[in-house]
């Protein structure tokens, strides 16, 4: 299943992202959205979690919780349109 996670602070990293999610099971992938003029976070990514269960875990223990200093928001991405 993969997670949209929103308002994260711009220093946050993909290994701290990544240990964030694996409280709750597999990390199958991570991925910060880097702005590619300044090469900072934008503040959102999405992670990849291959269990539904361990992915609605993660969602529901994650969303509106401080990581590093910011309350982020965690959902499912939905799929884009094409």
């Amino acid at each position: 299943m993969k997670l949209l996670v929103r308002n994260l602070d711009r220093t946050t990293t993909e290994d701290e992202l990544t240990q964030l999610f694996q409280q709750f099971g597999n990390v199958q992938s991570c991925k910060l959205v880097i702005d590619p003029s300044s090469g900072i976070s934008k503040g959102f990514g999405f992670v990849e979690m291959p269990k539904t269960g361990e992915a609605k875990a993660a969602m529901k223990n994650l969303n509106n919780k401080l990581v590093g200093g910011n309350k982020v928001r965690v959902k499912k991405a939905e799929d884009k349109k094409a």
